[in-house]
């Protein structure tokens, strides 16, 4: 892909506001540098692919802004050797910059559209190391092993028994919490032993964790 002036200085100044904010994990700030978000972002907005807000995307959805993938993200803790699960596919984005980190990655979609979409984007890109599946998680399968690290980019009502199951000992969880009509916050869970560490991380509203693969084409 050919990258134009505008498209490096606006990635220069996302990674100058990334380091601002206190990102500066080398292997972070590479992976954004890595993976081109124009390649993930609706064409009409390729010119403001780096803007602080969200963007929608097909099937009612929208895009996190590039900054707060990034602040999750270097809260993950990630390691070339995890496992990560990642529950909310959208345009693939974020899977692309977790495949740099860890060495697999299992994305859930419950939209056929964007499943289909985001596998698209990431063979275009040669990435092999995640598994993509359409479906909801509701009941973690057993044969999916268990995880180093997950990540939710849709909400719960209370913390997510079910996925925390499946949390490796010192493997962390991240997702927001909280009623699927108000504000939720995102918490940090990280297992010791048999019981979890919880660090509040910041305050978002986001569409909950739904059961079934959706009838939105």
């Amino acid at each position: 892909m050919v990258v134009n002036r505008d498209n490096k200085e606006a990635l220069g100044a996302f990674l100058l506001r990334l380091r601002s904010q206190g990102i500066t994990n080398h292997q972070v700030l590479s992976a954004f540098e890595k993976i081109p978000r124009r390649n993930f972002v609706p064409i009409i907005h390729v010119d403001e692919a780096y803007a602080r807000g969200q963007m929608p995307i097909e099937c009612g959805q929208s895009m996190a802004a590039a900054d707060h993938v990034a602040k999750i993200i270097n809260q993950m803790d990630l390691e070339p050797s995890h496992r990560v699960l990642e529950l909310g596919t959208g345009t693939g984005y974020q899977t692309a910059l977790l495949s740099t980190l860890a060495s697999k990655i299992t994305s859930i979609e419950r939209f056929r559209t964007l499943h289909e979409k985001a596998g698209t984007r990431l063979e275009h890109l040669g990435i092999e190391n995640v598994i993509l599946r359409l479906g909801d998680a509701t009941n973690p399968s057993q044969e999916w092993g268990m995880f180093d690290r997950i990540i939710s980019n849709c909400s719960f009502d209370e913390p997510p028994k079910d996925f925390l199951d499946t949390l490796v000992s010192g493997g962390i969880l991240i997702a927001p919490v909280g009623p699927p009509d108000g504000v939720q916050k995102i918490g940090k869970y990280l297992k010791i032993g048999s019981r979890f560490e919880i660090t509040e991380l910041m305050e978002i509203r986001t569409q909950p964790f739904l059961s079934g693969i959706s009838s939105t084409i």
